[in-house]
């Protein structure tokens, strides 16, 4: 396998503006991309601009604030050495196969940061490409703001993440089922866009030699450790389903619902991506559903883990044609990587859930201690958040439970089992004050923000987004930020926006 992509020397001769932009992607068989430039807006204006992600990438946030940044992020001009294209990639919508591509996104490189790093910039929402199938390659304001909203909370609770760097407001009006609405680009920053669809789409077009060159770049991008593995595609899968069974369990920890796990919604860099119908619970039920489109509850809360091992299975039977010459001993790789799946997604999960708790050291009993507070959560509708944030400061759980015997025997285990431990209490709460969030984006506190800057009041979605990137900050925060939405989040119902 050549050299990976780690840049030794990144800072040679940026941009005014800081832009050092590469083109990797676009070495890859042209199976996988198509030119093709932003469409023009009639009017661009920064609706939001993300100061400290701009600097981490070697940008000016200054340069980039005024219009220069405006006409960028909205797709009226490139920045210096870009060169825009679409991907390709297909992917398994709600379990039924489809050709896809980028329909209103558009990549314009890599940008390489000050320490090396590689980031796409991307811009969602910037006109029709030869993906679109008959869409307008448009966006709304409402969902762009939310992906910004949701991707940098995501961002400060630790969970990895593709993240916003800006929304740019384009002058005119999107038709989607609910009418018009005002249109908005997107700009977002990603480790890459490479998805599990993007294997499907080399393997359902035949090209052997395009898959193969797919893997080896996405192992130089992602996995650069493993380029002497003896097996490039074992290692790629193997790998993938360890990053992807440690980010469902993040997702689990913090109660967050991706809403769209099609497979062309998993990256194989180990990123959420695509911030459509997703949400957070706030009453614990694994059925939680949000998105209107998900009327089976495939996508539901406690349904992820088992859909991101259905999405890896998809992306072994892509990779069988490399995986092995002979189909029998491919099958067999594939099947003994995916049987892992559900151990390691335990494995992450129950680590964290005894972070939640306090645990530092491990007892066989653990998982059912952890069960049995999640059981009493569901009977009692208890908010997952605040019931974890009260264990976490010693605040009260709503009265509750103090006449509920269920709770008290259960307090009494954990109690018990933190006696158990050699750390002090005081490093117990830190602990749990480190993976406990006081504040999630609560549903009905993002439907106010965005229904606010739609009006042209972006004071408080910025008031939100403060408190949110602080989000284990269990003594400051207004208790405005923590309470649950009307009637425990029931009923709630998010929408994809395309």
């Amino acid at each position: 396998m050549s050299e990976d992509l780690h840049v030794s020397s990144p800072w040679l001769s940026p941009s005014a503006a800081g832009w050092r932009l590469q083109h990797t992607y676009a070495q890859l068989p042209r199976a996988f991309h198509v030119a093709v430039a932003p469409t023009p807006v009639r009017l661009p204006r920064l609706v939001v601009f993300n100061r400290p992600l701009a600097e981490g990438l070697g940008l000016s946030a200054d340069a980039l604030a005024g219009g220069e940044g405006a006409a960028i992020f909205a797709g009226n001009s490139l920045p210096p050495g870009a060169s825009p294209l679409a991907q390709a990639y297909s992917g398994h919508q709600y379990g039924n196969f489809t050709m896809l591509g980028d329909g209103r996104a558009i990549l314009l490189g890599e940008q390489i940061t000050p320490g090396g790093e590689r980031f796409d910039i991307q811009l969602k929402g910037s006109g029709q490409t030869p993906f679109s199938r008959r869409g307008d390659g448009r966006a709304a304001l409402g969902p762009m703001l939310r992906e910004y909203v949701i991707s940098e909370a995501m961002h400060a609770l630790g969970v990895p993440t593709t993240r916003s760097l800006a929304v740019a407001a384009t002058g005119e009006e999107v038709w989607r089922q609910e009418g018009a609405a005002p249109g908005a680009v997107l700009t977002r920053v990603a480790a890459s866009h490479i998805r599990v669809g993007t294997f499907e789409w080399a393997t359902t077009r035949g090209d052997r030699p395009a898959l193969n060159a797919l893997v080896e770049y996405t192992l130089r991008r992602h996995y650069p450790e493993l380029a002497d593995a003896d097996n490039l595609p074992r290692a790629l899968l193997e790998s993938a389903l360890e990053r992807q069974a440690a980010l469902i369990a993040r997702w689990m920890l913090v109660g967050f619902v991706h809403g769209v796990m099609n497979t062309d919604n998993m990256a194989l860099s180990g990123e959420t991506i695509d911030y459509g119908p997703c949400a957070f619970i706030d009453a614990y039920d694994p059925a939680t559903v949000f998105s209107s489109i998900d009327r089976h509850g495939r996508y539901a809360y406690g349904n992820q883990p088992a859909i991101a091992q259905w999405n890896l299975t998809r992306l072994a039977e892509a990779l069988l044609p490399v995986l092995h010459p002979d189909e029998k001993s491919a099958i067999g790789i594939a099947e003994e990587a995916l049987g892992r799946f559900a151990e390691r997604f335990h494995h992450h999960w129950l680590a964290g859930m005894r972070r939640k708790l306090g645990l530092f050291n491990e007892e066989p009993e653990d998982a059912a201690l952890a069960k049995a507070l999640l059981d009493w959560m569901r009977t009692t509708k208890a908010d997952y958040t605040n019931t974890f944030a009260a264990l976490t400061t010693g605040a009260s759980l709503g009265g509750v439970c103090a006449s509920d015997e269920t709770f008290s025997r259960w307090q009494e285990r954990w109690l018990a089992r933190l006696e158990r431990q050699s750390e002090s209490a005081e490093e117990s709460t830190r602990l749990r004050r480190s993976m406990n969030p006081a504040v999630i984006p609560r549903n009905h506190l993002v439907e106010a923000a965005l229904a606010a800057a739609q009006r042209g009041d972006i004071e408080v979605m910025e008031r939100l987004v403060a408190v949110l990137s602080a989000p284990f900050d269990h003594d400051r925060h207004p208790p405005e930020f923590r309470s649950p939405g009307p009637n425990g989040g029931e009923g709630y119902k998010t929408y994809c926006g395309t």
